[in-house]
């Protein structure tokens, strides 16, 4: 039933990545990026990883894309780049996901070779300390830099007007 489950979501995490590229509306495609993180988390959870997956809906779903979708909703929305639904590049993205599906389907043949368990005895409380410990700085910087692109974003804006 996992299987099932993985497979599942990562069609569905492709498709959305896919609508993240070729919608040319900048809400829908943040709406779409929105749907494929959630997906990813749902994978995470079905390998057992519950942590990177919390941390996929806290960080990334419930932080980053709020402040994009802010950001989104302060640019101009009499932009005339809405008259094309799709992106010029739907083909580069359809080629993409091409590659993306044939490596998918590679592994998931019976004659792939087994991953080694390098790294098993690292737990989920061995991966929050170090988290933590180490790279609190890191994410720290990430908000902070996220901050710095929505006050651009809002004096672009202000300076149009």
């Amino acid at each position: 039933m996992t299987d099932v489950l993985i497979v599942l979501f990562g069609v569905a995490a492709l498709a959305f990545a896919l609508l993240v590229v070729l919608l040319r509306q900048p809400m829908r495609a943040a709406l779409a990026l929105v749907a494929h993180m959630v997906s990813l988390a749902a994978i995470f959870a079905c390998l057992g990883v519950h942590v990177v997956a919390l941390f996929q809906v806290l960080i990334y779903v419930g932080a980053v894309m709020v402040f994009m979708i802010y950001t989104i909703m302060l640019l101009d929305d009499r932009d005339t780049s809405y008259v094309h639904p799709f992106s010029r590049w739907w083909v580069a993205a359809l080629a993409v996901v091409a590659c993306v599906v044939a490596s998918l389907a590679s592994l998931l043949t019976p004659d792939a070779a087994p991953v080694a368990a390098g790294n098993a005895g690292f737990g989920f409380v061995e991966f929050s300390v170090q988290f933590m410990t180490r790279y609190w700085f890191h994410f720290e910087v990430a908000t902070v830099l996220l901050l710095i692109a929505i006050v651009a974003a809002w004096t672009i804006v202000s300076q149009r007007e």
